[in-house]
């Protein structure tokens, strides 16, 4: 988000003589993808619009250096969401679109599935300015007017008559009128204008009934935590002596009690774009204000032994990367940005510049720095800013990652336990699939006084999920016709999932859709009628609810060699939580004892085999640095019981699944038992595989 010039210089900016009034049937506010897709559905359906964008430029992260798509499953992507990635796929079919490397050259890596796939004539990874292209193009196309730099009032720029929003009018003085609006922006600033019931922060679990919400103290998934270095970090600049005072960028605030509620806001970034190919690259900048002391826990990562800085540097076309945070000190800034949802736009100018600061002078720390490990160092000093990317910014992408912002609290709100199929989902207008994900939240000092980052967090939604109509449209009696796909009504741990980019899109061409019908029917937003919405919409490409095989990192446990019980068939003592972060797994996900309760949880594989003989038995676990490094587990065959200790801490030498627990007798009837009695981490349960000798 870019403040406009002069919005910082006069606020009163919007005082101007020749201020002018457009009537549209719909006015779309905001400039991401899904305004794309919403304005884009409306034309089609016949009826008029203008987007109404703060920002110069169309595609709000899709084309801000997101190319690294966070799709899920990518089979229930549908629709224009799936258009816009059709013609990604045959931007890249050109070959004057490979200018730093050949097509042949680029391999095909994307998220658990190819990066390109043919048969579907889909592409899911791309540089920002392809991205950029394909709005612009797609807009031009249907000759949908686009007003840039055009920032709303909010103080008195929503003007309504009873429940229903007239007109906008922008800090430049021109107005807006429409039939219906759509709020398309990461912030809901119109949503909020308008009046519209709103959250900001965490909800305790209490709230929705739910179980991954609130503070998540104690809780270490991924790898984005001080757990996952090999010894405890002190956050003191004396290491072990609190009188010298605290690093920079650590919390002093007491962290809060697990699963209530604050008003924390998962850490921003950029998913900034580097290149390695000498003839595209400018030297990373030094800011302005750089200031090295804000790196110095960094250095402590490193000397503990740390060397992942590059694991989501994750490869675009033409020797690019979409740079994502990974580890326990990266590009998230934690616990800058709280205030953002909310703030002015001169403050929030203020954040966003913070936030650049500080993820240059962190790249430039780490390439220049003599304290940095040298093989750190000359990594990082391959790598530059591509000088054919945000050429009017610097280099540098013009959207901040708005992990989220204000959530609406609206018809209906989605909640974990719909994306877990824990409860239903009324009127399906499209769907998810992403591991609900939650980056970290803050960096504390923990009771044995060591460092460590919270809220960070990654459950399996046991495959697809549906959306409901009711979480884009606001309660009867505050707005009529508004509709809010991005900022949309749902908590913040099932927010974690939905807000993804693909998932955007959709859910701004069923908001247009349903705007549409009821300019149509003369109706309130919350009156339109589903079925009608669900046959245009499935008549449009949209895929609404769906059957086939839940994740597309899972294997099936049926194609497998062998007898294969999967956790979700283990028979499970105590509290077992549900993921499926990993990059392969068995089934849907698998499971992990949330590092707790250690000595009550256990969960026995019991199979029924062919015929009785030897066996090898294979034991499946995700590896991560956070996991035990003696998980115990236990054969029971024909000759009594062997007890095996697994180090999960290390990928499996069996299909990079597992490890081999040896080879047994058998009678027809087999059992394995894990455990976490004694274990120093995550135990994780992903299957036992028996295969005959």
């Amino acid at each position: 988000m870019r403040v406009p010039t002069c919005l910082i210089a006069l606020l009163s900016c919007h005082l101007v003589s020749n201020a002018a009034t457009s009537e549209h049937d719909v006015v779309i506010y905001g400039g991401t993808c899904a305004a794309i897709t919403s304005a884009v559905q409306v034309k089609k359906m016949g009826k008029s619009v203008i987007i109404v964008s703060p920002d110069k430029h169309l595609g709000g992260l899709s084309s801000g250096g997101l190319g690294f798509t966070d799709t899920g499953n990518k089979a229930v992507i549908g629709g224009l969401s799936r258009e816009f990635y059709h013609r990604i796929y045959m931007h890249y079919q050109k070959d004057e679109s490979w200018v730093q490397q050949k097509k042949s050259e680029y391999g095909n890596k994307g998220q658990g599935t190819p990066a390109m796939d043919g048969e579907n004539r889909t592409m899911w990874i791309f540089e920002p300015s392809a991205a950029e292209k394909i709005f612009e193009t797609w807009v031009k196309e249907l000759d949908i007017p686009v007003v840039r730099d055009a920032w709303l009032d909010r103080a008195k720029g929503v003007k309504k008559e009873g429940d229903k929003i007239v007109s906008i009018t922008t800090l430049d003085g021109n107005t807006y009128s429409g039939k219906m609006f759509i709020d398309v922006t990461y912030e809901g600033d119109l949503m909020a204008a308008a009046g519209v019931s709103y959250h900001v922060g965490r909800e305790a679990n209490s709230v929705y009934g739910e179980e991954h919400n609130g503070i998540q103290v104690g809780v270490l998934h991924h790898r984005h935590h001080f757990g996952a270095v090999k010894t405890p970090i002190s956050p003191y600049k004396v290491p072990g002596d609190p009188k010298s005072g605290v690093l920079a960028r650590v919390s002093t605030e007491d962290a809060g009690v697990k699963g209530e509620g604050d008003k924390r806001v998962q850490a921003y970034c950029f998913r900034a774009c580097y290149t390695n190919d000498p003839s595209n690259r400018i030297p990373f900048p030094k800011p302005a204000d750089y200031d090295v002391s804000q790196y110095e826990l960094i250095l402590r990562v490193f000397e503990a032994g740390w060397r992942e800085t590059f694991e989501k540097f994750d490869p675009i076309p033409n020797h690019k990367t979409d740079t994502n945070n990974h580890g326990p000190f990266s590009f998230d800034n934690i616990g800058y940005n709280y205030d953002y949802p909310e703030a002015s736009y001169e403050r929030r100018q203020e954040i966003i510049a913070e936030h650049r600061s500080y993820q240059q002078g962190l790249l430039w720390f780490i390439a220049n720095d003599p304290r940095v490990p040298q093989d750190v160092q000359k990594e990082m000093q391959t790598w530059g800013l591509p000088k054919d990317e945000f050429t009017d910014n610097g280099n540098w992408s013009h959207q901040l990652y708005i992990r989220e912002a204000r959530r609406m609290i609206g018809h209906y709100v989605m909640t974990e336990n719909e994306l877990r199929k824990l409860k239903p989902t009324p009127e399906s207008v499209g769907m998810g699939s992403y591991t609900i994900d939650s980056h970290n939240v803050q960096r504390y000092i923990t009771a044995e006084g060591y460092v460590q980052n919270e809220g960070d967090i990654g459950v399996s939604t046991n495959g697809p999920y549906e959306i409901a109509y009711g979480s884009l449209v606001p309660k009867e009696g505050q707005v009529s016709n508004l509709l809010v796909p991005v900022a949309m009504s749902a908590t913040h741990i099932a927010y974690g999932s939905i807000r993804m980019e693909p998932v955007f899109m959709i859910l701004g061409q069923s908001a247009a859709t349903a705007a549409v019908f009821a300019i149509e029917g003369g109706l309130p937003v919350q009156k339109v009628p589903y079925e009608k919405l669900r046959e245009q919409l499935l008549k449009d490409g949209q895929i609404l609810n769906y059957t086939g095989p839940k994740s597309a990192r899972g294997l099936d446990p049926k194609a497998m060699k062998g007898v294969v019980v999967d956790d979700e068939q283990a028979l499970k003592a105590g509290h077992w939580e549900e993921s499926g972060a990993a990059k392969k797994f068995i089934g849907n996900g698998y499971s992990h004892d949330g590092n707790g309760s250690k000595g009550e949880i256990t969960a026995a594989f019991r199979a029924k085999l062919p015929q009785a003989g030897r066996y090898e038995v294979i034991f499946a676990y995700a590896p991560n640095n956070n996991r035990a490094n003696n998980v115990p587990v236990t054969i029971k065959h024909t000759g009594g019981a062997t007890e095996v200790k697994v180090n999960e801490k290390v990928p499996g030498p069996v299909d990079d699944l597992g490890v081999s627990l040896g080879t047994f007798e058998f009678s027809t009837e087999a059992e394995v038992i894990v455990s976490n009695a004694g274990t120093d981490g995550y135990v994780v349960v992903d299957g036992v595989q028996w295969i005959a000798k």
